[in-house]
């Protein structure tokens, strides 16, 4: 497995397509949200993402994220479409991946705070890396979310 942090206009296509296909399986089809997942955003962010070889030599995204600076979803940088694909859970990816993004949105935006519209049951993996609970939990698209900050200077 081997782990990137690129730019849009860096990804290839095959690297792209590997993302949306890892997307669509985990927030369309698995948790069976209608949404349009390209949603304008994917250009101005940074792409972490851990690939492995699957079967017939087809690589496949193993978790991902994307990261937005400040002003794009949110005032502040932010990390979302947050997934572990569902072979590769169990294993502490979703804490590496968590970690690694954490280290790119510091060295990126090393004067921003960030901000994630959580899942609800992930509040407490996002609190231990210094994510607070800001608002009351909302429903998207039929999953409890919650926003949550973690500071600058963290």
């Amino acid at each position: 497995m081997e782990w990137f942090c690129k730019t849009f206009d860096a990804l290839t296509v095959r690297e792209h397509y590997a993302i949306l296909s890892a997307r669509s399986e985990v927030f369309v089809v698995e948790q069976r949200c209608v949404y349009l997942d390209p949603d304008g955003k994917d250009t101005q962010a940074q792409h972490l993402f851990a690939l492995d070889d699957g079967a017939q030599g087809r690589q496949q995204v193993a978790a991902y994220m994307r990261l937005l600076p400040p002003g794009v979803s949110y005032e502040e940088a932010s990390l979302g479409r947050v997934l572990t694909g569902s072979a590769y859970r169990g294993q502490g990816l979703g804490q590496e991946l968590l970690n690694r993004g954490l280290l790119h949105a510091n060295k990126l935006w090393p004067d921003a705070a960030l901000r994630i519209g959580a899942q609800a049951h992930l509040q407490k993996l996002y609190a231990s890396a210094g994510f607070a609970t800001v608002g009351e939990p909302y429903d998207e698209d039929g999953i409890p979310h919650i926003d949550m900050v973690r500071s600058v200077h963290h």
